[in-house]
């Protein structure tokens, strides 16, 4: 098949049209989630992981947190918690339940720690009890009632703040600009008989991004 005058005449062209054709399309691959993740300075997987797993270290070692009983608990003497909620004062828009969540699931694994219902668990709950007892259509000696849920031994919350400095290109930084960006994580524990402060500890993070001409460095 012969070519076109114009493809003969413009190869270019030809390059051009590969180009395109390639930027179309995408490689999408399986990654490993506990790899470290450098895409961009910002909060990222490396970050929630790094901030959940050493607050996670600190509870579960923690002397305060060995034995908190009460008459209702019988048998099972694990420390119960009610999940508070951590605020979000840094800059960006961190989804800080991901932090709570991933907390959560390692210290119930722990086999130290259970917990019950946060808000929006105990909506769930609310409008399942009043559908057992009041629809009909649940069996009588197995419909749920009010008044019978365990009650929290403790509370965990906490915050997240950021400090982030940038500093421009210059002749003496060789043409680069620098991002630093420093995550401060904050948790703590209330015993709720007492309202006392019975745990508390720190996460911090920092991190460091040199951007020259051609990209990061």
């Amino acid at each position: 098949m012969k070519k076109s005058r114009n493809m003969k005449r413009h190869p270019f062209l030809l390059l051009t049209l590969a180009s395109l054709t390639a930027a179309g399309c995408s490689s999408i691959q399986y990654d490993d989630p506990g790899r470290v993740e450098t895409v961009t300075i910002d909060y990222g997987s490396t970050d929630l992981q790094t901030l959940a797993g050493g607050m996670v270290e600190s509870l579960v070692s923690a002397p305060g947190l060995n034995y908190l009983d009460n008459s209702g608990k019988g048998d099972d003497k694990r420390i119960i918690v009610y999940m508070g909620g951590i605020e979000n004062r840094t800059s960006e828009h961190i989804d800080t339940q991901g932090i709570s969540d991933k907390i959560q699931v390692a210290l119930q694994q722990s086999g130290k720690f259970r917990f019950v219902a946060t808000d929006a668990g105990q909506a769930e709950i609310g409008d399942q009890v009043r559908f057992q007892q009041g629809s009909g259509r649940v069996r009588e000696d197995m419909a749920r009632e009010f008044g019978r849920q365990l009650a929290a031994d403790v509370v965990l919350h906490g915050s997240l703040r950021s400090i982030e400095k940038y500093k421009g290109s210059s002749f003496e930084s060789g043409g680069k600009r620098t991002e630093d960006v420093y995550y401060q994580f904050v948790l703590k524990c209330i015993n709720i008989d007492t309202a006392e402060l019975i745990w508390i500890d720190e996460e911090e993070l920092r991190k460091t991004a040199k951007t020259g001409l051609f990209g990061r460095t």
